[in-house]
């Protein structure tokens, strides 16, 4: 399966496609998915391994993204690690763009500076693009965010 960990409970990845995909990702203790490609809604192929899945789909065309798509992913994304034993997938469909600028803001939301969070994600997925549009957007969404503790 294609992910990789940038913590203990957060992993950042691309496409999963099909059940048996889905089967590898839940033997990995996934319990969340923010899935984040406009092409294909896990949530079907999910639901027989007890997943939870935010479709949050994304168009990965270098146009600023709305706060309220990083609110939803956010929002998500901390209801689900205030659960103990969770772990969360992050996803697009080739895991370059649209993942990791969700997790850069999963990750700022949670305190992290965005420097070093940018750098942690490229160290743990080495495939990850920030494009300059992209980082922008989660800025302009962070700007507007209340920071909580780190996890």
């Amino acid at each position: 399966m294609d992910l990789n960990w940038v913590t203990g409970r957060i992993a950042v990845g691309g496409g999963i496609w099909s059940a048996e995909n889905m089967a590898e990702v839940a033997r990995a203790g996934v319990t969340h998915i923010i899935d984040m490609q406009l092409e294909f809604d896990d949530t079907i192929i999910a639901e027989p391994f007890g997943i939870e899945v935010l479709w949050n789909p994304t168009d990965d065309d270098f146009q600023v993204k709305p706060p309220e798509l990083f609110q939803r992913g956010v929002d998500f994304a901390l209801a689900a690690l205030d659960q103990e034993e969770s772990k969360l997938l992050i996803h697009c469909a080739a895991g370059v763009h649209r993942a990791p600028m969700m997790t850069l803001a999963v990750l700022c939301s949670l305190s992290w500076n965005l420097e070093d969070a940018v750098e942690l994600i490229e160290s743990r997925r080495p495939v990850a693009d920030f494009a300059d549009v992209y980082v922008r957007s989660v800025e302009r969404f962070l700007e507007q965010k209340v920071k909580v503790p780190r996890r």
